[in-house]
């Protein structure tokens, strides 16, 4: 984890620019793995942790009829976060992520393991992406901070390409 999150710090520098997230499931998580880099002010802006609906709702603006609607783990819901977290920082990039990481809460629609993540720039629209996860809790969890700095990479190594 430590080695991705080291890239896409590099990354974010070369560029200039700042990442905020949001996360549910990860429970801070991708802002650990970021933070655990020495000089990570000067491309890590700030992390929302909104674990309950509520706090997605007050922090990040998520709309109460989404949730209730498509539920917390839903691209809906993700697309919501993520650009919440921009509008409520002075990132440039934001990643969300929103999940069953276990071992309760699972349905038949949504099984332990479900995770939403979702990417946005300031210039581009969120999209949201799900991944199926396998493994106990920290298994999930720690999958799901690998992808979601993975798709921080990628959307930096497309703007770089469009540029």
């Amino acid at each position: 984890m430590s080695e991705l999150a080291q890239q896409v710090g590099e990354a974010l520098k070369a560029q200039g620019l700042m990442l905020a997230t949001a996360e549910s499931c990860t429970g801070g998580g991708i802002a650990q793995a970021l933070t655990d880099i020495s000089g990570s002010s000067a491309w890590f802006e700030r992390g929302f942790v909104t674990y309950a609906n509520a706090a997605k709702v007050e922090m990040l603006g998520v709309r109460q009829s989404t949730l209730d609607a498509h539920g917390a783990v839903s691209a809906a819901t993700v697309r919501e976060m993520v650009a919440g977290a921009l509008a409520h920082s002075h990132a440039h990039i934001a990643v969300a992520v929103s999940g069953v990481a276990g071992p309760t809460g699972g349905t038949p629609e949504k099984p332990v393991g479900t995770v939403w993540f979702g990417w946005a720039s300031r210039n581009s629209g969120a999209h949201a992406r799900l991944h199926q996860l396998s493994g106990d809790r920290a298994a999930v969890r720690a999958q799901s901070v690998d992808i979601a700095l993975q798709g921080v990479l990628d959307l930096l190594a497309s703007r770089t390409e469009t540029a």
